[in-house]
Parts: structure tokens; C-alpha cells; sequence
């Protein structure tokens, strides 16, 4: 066999430190075993590589299988065998044992070196695969989370669809016709249900009424809204209020059609539907429904428990906002959400009880019509057992990046910084006053500062009273 040292090339013979150089550029890792297994020379492609296994002096005159994990023993065995097997060869993962005990991933490769049983093992370093897989699987649990809140939030709005006691339509916006009809529809237009999804909005009403339909529709896609018109349905005349609005589905434009029919209010209710109402009566979470001025119209038992109260006659007829909402504007922002989109989810809120205690709650919400006015659903979840308990910095910090957030273009950068330093320093100063039932000594250490220099700080923020600075 060979030297290693002096291969017959063009470019003439390689000498020893050559040799060395060409073997180190070929991987991170590289290093010479003798006919034993023993490490008798190693190099490292980068610092950082080195560091971690606290340099070649603790490698030099070790057995190389006792270098790595127990695992990676078996793989070493295989390709430092006298004979070793064809698929010995190849590149293998091993697990480098580090310095500090952590096990640093390799794809290592040996190759005979062809002087006195001598081998070079190759070793690529994994860590950058390893981390860029570590990112591609949390990328892909996120993404499966995503689509499992999807699936949820269609599956809740697929059920308000099939439970509206109003006939209800969806229509292609281009060519309006139907999509969907829900069972109240099918009712509606009775043996002639199966044949609706496919034909067009105009074909169910008288011709005379037609014409103000599409009046309705051209106004709603122009202008988000319309006032709701009278029209007879072409197969037995009834009339039925027709109102409409417009959502965006894969990119395309629907309608969402709603009729209603005259003095159906004392119709009985399909039989499975009763008993659906009476599971969201003594359903855990509160839910409650308002018309569009977000008055409360209806409230389960759950939300009168979270609110302090006793009947729903007490919340009938008051703003939601008496109860929702950290601050005047939250449920404001809520409600312009839900105009704007129809649903919101898992808007995170608190909830102030009649007796002043406080809930953190969260929101999922929909816009629905009924009778041809709006109308909003809430469903309200406790979710305080599994939220961090609220401290006293809480609301300030809001408070905080809110005014420096109204001071930028008006002062300089710098300035910006020390009123951010300042406020993130008092916030951390309440949070330890908290945290230690006020005790300054505890805050101190807690915060690693000495007791003068926290009493420095609570003067300079006007934080509690300093009589007590000996305590």
C-alpha cells in the first residue's frame, strides 16, 4: 500500500505537513490512530471545535472508542475492524463525548493511513443539522397546532350553521349560485332541496323580486352592508326577509344569505336543538349574547358566576363592558374586530365581578344575524388556573411602553433607552416588593442589590415609605 505521504500525483510529493494540512481542511475533526485504536494526533478545523473538547491534550495517547458515548462503541469496533465489513466503510454517526460530558453528534469516516496499520478518521461536525432539524420540527408542531385550531374554530362555526333556525345560503359570489344550504333551508324549500346547490340565487324568488335581491347583493359587496328587502319565494309566493353579508374563503368572495320568514318565532325547535341549548345553559364556560351595541340580551349560569351575580335579570339590558376589559377601550377593540371579520378567538381579557373580584378570561366571539339584526356570541372560558398569577408591575408595564411608545420621533434615542432602563428597573423593584410580602430586606437579595441602594431606588421612584429603613 501506499504512503499517505508521498501519493503519486502531477503536482509531485506530499510532504508530511502537507499531508497533515490536507487531512485537517477535510473535515472538523480529524484524527490518527495507531494499529491499536490509540489517538496519536488530531486536528480541529475551528476554535470553537477545539474548546469544546478542551483542546488535543486530553485526546493524545486515549483509545479512541473510549471517547464516545457507549452507544457509538459498537460503530467504532465495526470500522476499525482488521477486516472490516463493506458497509464498515462508509460514514457513520458517533457520539463525540465533550469536555463538559455533552455529546456532540459526528459523521465520521475512517481510512487507512497505510503506514504500520495507521488510520485517519474523518468526522463532520452534526450540530448545525441537528439544530436545523430541531427548527424544522418545531416549525411543523406549530403548523400542526395551527391546523388543529382551524379545524376547531370550523367545526364550532359549522355547527351555529347547521343549528340557525333561520334558512341559511352560500352563495359563489361570481356567478351567486348556491353552495350550501342548512337544514332550516332544505325546510324551507322542502322535496326540492336536494336540487339547490348549484342553482342560482334568482331562481328561488318571484321575477318581479329579483331585481331588488340584486340590489341587495351589489350594495353589500360595494359597501359591506345593506338594508335587508322583501321578496317571495317563486315556489308557493311566501314571502321572507332577505338580508346578506360577505366573507372570504381560499381567496375567493362568498355570500352568506339569511332568510327569514314571517311569524316563524313560535316555531318549534328541531328536537336535537332543545337539548344543545340546555348543554350551553350548565355548560363550565360562561357564554352570553348581545345585540350589535354589545347590550346583553342572554346570559348562561356560567357568566353570572364569573360575574358575581345572581339572576340574569340583573345583566339583561346592561353594556358588556361593565364587566369585560382591563381598560374602557378593550372591549371597543373586541367588538371592532368582530364587525370587521365576524369571529375572533382566544382574546385574552379579565373579567370584573359585581363584588369587585377579578377573572382572567378568555374570548372567542361570532357575528350572527337574527330577524335581520345583528347580533353577537361570546363564549367566555376561566382560563386563571393555568395563567401565571398577575403581579402589580403588570398594568403599569402596559402603561409604560405605551407612553414611550407615544414618545418616539419626539425625543432622542438615548432618552428613549433611560426612560425604558427606569421603567424596567421600578417594574422589577414592585415585582420583588410583591413577591416577598413587602419585605425590603428579601427584595434586596432577591434583586442582588444591597438594602441602601434599594432604598436609593424606592426614594428615587417614590416606591412606599422609607421610615423603615433599619427594619
Amino acid at each position: 500500500m501506499k504512503s499517505f505521504a508521498t501519493p503519486r500525483t502531477s503536482l509531485g510529493p506530499l510532504d508530511a505537513d502537507a499531508a497533515a494540512g490536507l487531512i485537517a481542511a477535510a473535515a472538523d475533526i480529524a484524527l490518527v490512530l495507531d494499529e491499536a485504536g490509540i489517538i496519536r494526533d488530531l486536528a480541529f478545523s475551528n476554535e470553537e471545535l477545539s474548546r469544546e473538547f478542551d483542546g488535543p491534550e486530553g485526546w493524545l495517547g486515549r483509545s479512541w472508542i473510549d471517547t464516545v458515548a457507549k452507544d457509538s462503541r459498537p460503530k467504532i469496533e465495526a470500522m476499525l475492524a482488521p477486516h472490516p465489513a463493506k458497509d464498515a466503510v462508509r460514514w457513520r454517526h458517533v457520539n463525540q463525548i465533550s469536555a463538559r460530558g455533552a455529546s456532540i453528534p459526528l459523521l465520521c469516516s475512517v481510512a487507512p493511513l497505510g503506514i504500520a496499520g495507521r488510520h485517519v478518521v474523518f468526522g463532520r461536525d452534526l450540530r448545525p443539522l441537528s439544530q436545523l432539524q430541531q427548527r424544522m420540527v418545531e416549525v411543523q408542531q406549530s403548523m400542526e397546532r395551527d391546523y388543529s385550531r382551524l379545524r376547531q374554530a370550523e367545526t364550532r362555526y359549522r355547527l351555529l350553521f347547521q343549528m340557525s333556525m333561520d334558512p341559511v345560503l352560500i352563495l359563489d359570489a361570481e356567478q351567486q349560485r348556491i353552495m350550501e344550504a342548512n337544514p332550516a333551508a332544505q325546510r324551507l324549500f322542502g322535496r326540492n332541496a336536494r336540487r339547490m346547490p348549484g342553482r342560482t340565487l334568482n331562481e328561488l324568488f318571484e321575477p318581479e323580486d329579483r331585481a331588488a335581491v340584486q340590489a341587495l347583493l351589489a350594495n353589500v359587496r360595494s359597501a359591506g352592508r345593506a338594508d335587508d328587502v322583501t321578496a317571495h319565494l317563486a315556489e308557493g309566493g311566501e314571502p321572507v326577509l332577505v338580508s346578506a353579508s360577505t366573507f372570504r374563503q381560499e381567496g375567493g368572495l362568498l355570500f352568506l344569505v339569511r332568510l327569514s320568514v314571517p311569524n316563524q318565532a313560535g316555531t318549534a325547535l328541531p328536537e336535537a336543538q332543545p337539548k344543545l341549548l340546555k348543554v350551553v345553559e350548565v355548560a363550565p364556560d360562561g357564554f352570553v349574547v348581545t345585540d350589535a351595541s354589545a347590550h346583553l340580551l342572554t346570559a348562561n349560569a356560567a357568566f353570572l358566576d364569573m360575574a358575581q351575580l345572581t339572576s340574569e335579570e340583573q345583566v339583561r339590558g346592561e353594556p358588556l363592558d361593565r364587566w369585560i376589559g382591563r381598560q374602557g377601550v378593550e372591549l371597543e377593540v373586541l367588538l371592532s374586530n368582530l364587525r370587521n371579520r365576524g369571529a375572533v378567538r382566544l382574546y385574552a381579557t379579565t373579567l370584573h365581578g359585581a363584588l369587585g373580584g377579578q377573572v382572567e378570561v378568555e374570548i372567542s366571539a361570532v357575528s350572527v344575524m337574527n330577524g335581520g339584526q345583528s347580533c353577537f356570541g361570546f363564549q367566555i372560558r376561566d382560563i386563571g388556573a393555568r395563567s401565571r398569577p398577575a403581579v402589580r408591575a403588570a398594568e403599569g408595564a402596559t402603561r409604560s411602553v405605551e407612553q414611550l411608545t407615544e414618545l418616539i420621533g419626539r425625543v432622542p434615542l438615548k432618552d428613549l433607552v433611560r426612560e425604558a432602563t427606569d421603567a424596567i428597573e421600578r417594574l422589577c423593584i414592585e415585582a420583588a416588593l410583591e413577591l416577598t410580602g413587602d419585605n425590603r430586606a428579601s427584595a434586596a437579595e432577591m434583586l442582588g442589590l444591597s438594602r441602601q441602594s434599594l432604598y436609593v431606588k424606592l426614594r428615587r421612584y417614590g416606591l412606599g415609605d422609607l421610615d423603615d429603613q433599619q427594619g
